[in-house]
């Protein structure tokens, strides 16, 4: 089939005609009882402690060495605290890095769609940073932002739906951005190509080595994107209920 291009500066922001799917949203569980009496109905009654009657009147009771013993009143040995030093106090996590405003980012909807792809190539990649871009409502949000001259991805599905509202989902043998791509991610993750799991996120930006030899198997939170062109082979859409 042939390639479907979009020339002049092309804009995936996240498909802002519709809200995006929310992603990562994991319900709350439901809290459980912390015990397992129940007030005024049944509770365990606690063992008998055996007791001690009280030395009579005039019997000294035992003693502590270095402690006076007082007449009538037994002695009871002190608990003796181990002088083993504590525990090491824990290294504080790193703080996240500061985002920077993107200037040349275009206004992106607030929450990242569901992307998918077997494969993501790169050609020129230049640089992956922590960004503020504007949103719809006015705000702003941090994003993982890649640079590259291309970026093929391979496998590509794109899903786009509001919550409790019928959606997009494109899919495509292949989707190629071209010219001044830049990438804006809410998370990431992947394989490498030497096959070790990578988990990107907006706090800290990863070294350039682990992503510029391509990834497999990504799935991603996807802001937005922009590029010169971008080009689509072999593409689906349909509509998708709630």
């Amino acid at each position: 089939m042939k390639p479907q291009r979009r020339p002049g500066a092309a804009l995936l922001a996240a498909l802002a005609l519709v809200a995006p799917m929310t992603l990562g949203a994991a319900v709350a569980p439901t809290s459980q009882p912390t015990g397992l009496c129940i007030p005024l109905l049944w509770c365990p009654s606690p063992s008998p402690t055996p007791t001690t009657p009280p030395p009579k009147s005039g019997t000294p009771g035992p003693t502590v060495p270095g402690l006076p013993a007082v007449p009538g009143v037994p002695s009871t040995p002190g608990a003796t605290t181990p002088t083993t030093p504590g525990d090491p106090a824990p290294t504080p996590a790193p703080a996240p890095v500061a985002a920077t405003r993107d200037e040349s980012a275009p206004v992106f909807t607030k929450i990242p769609a569901s992307m998918g792809s077997q494969g993501l190539s790169f050609t020129g990649l230049s640089g992956i940073s922590i960004v503020d871009v504007p949103t719809i409502d006015g705000s702003t949000i941090r994003a993982l932002k890649i640079s590259a001259d291309s970026i093929t991805i391979s496998g590509f599905s794109l899903t786009v739906r509001p919550p409790d509202k019928a959606g997009l989902v494109t899919n495509a043998d292949t989707m190629t951005l071209t010219g001044h791509v830049s990438v804006y991610l809410g998370s990431v993750t992947a394989t490498t190509q030497d096959g070790r799991a990578l988990t990107l996120g907006t706090d800290t930006p990863p070294p350039l080595d682990d992503v510029k030899p391509g990834l497999l198997r990504v799935t991603m939170g996807l802001v937005g994107t922009i590029a010169d062109s971008i080009t689509y082979t072999n593409t689906d859409q349909r509509i998708v209920e709630p």
